[in-house]
């Protein structure tokens, strides 16, 4: 049995990124996906996440940067954004509790329905983002 913890510290941030990009990289899905992305970039992926989580959820100013922008060109649609978040969730639920795992949640979902309208925009127009 996994004892869930609240996110208090980047100790937690680095084990809810690893879980959950451990689950990532195994699905059939997602993870040729950001395999074809990251390649073999993975450390710095994870520590770019680790920040970014850093700094949203702990107030932790260490992420400086545009999330969207990697994202922007990105082969993927509204069936990515369903299985990203729901892996999200089931780590979230399977490891973590408390109110920080909630705004994680809340946060990626956000993320995810922005995202996905950035990117369906830029598909449906044959347009490419600035930067």
């Amino acid at each position: 049995m996994v004892v869930k913890k609240e996110i208090e510290s980047i100790a937690e941030i680095r084990e809810l990124v690893d879980t959950f990009y451990d689950k990532v990289r195994r699905d059939p899905l997602l993870g040729p996906v950001f395999e074809k992305r990251i390649g073999d970039s993975w450390d710095a992926h994870l520590g770019k996440m680790y920040r970014f989580w850093q700094t949203v959820l702990l107030q932790e100013h260490t992420y400086h940067g545009s999330p969207f922008s990697p994202h922007a060109t990105m082969p993927i649609g509204k069936e990515h954004f369903q299985r990203w978040l729901q892996l999200f969730q089931e780590t979230l639920k399977e490891n973590f509790t408390g109110e920080r795992a909630d705004e994680a949640l809340w946060r990626a979902e956000k993320m995810a329905q922005m995202f996905q309208l950035k990117i369906a925009y830029y598909q449906e127009n044959h347009i490419h983002p600035i930067g």
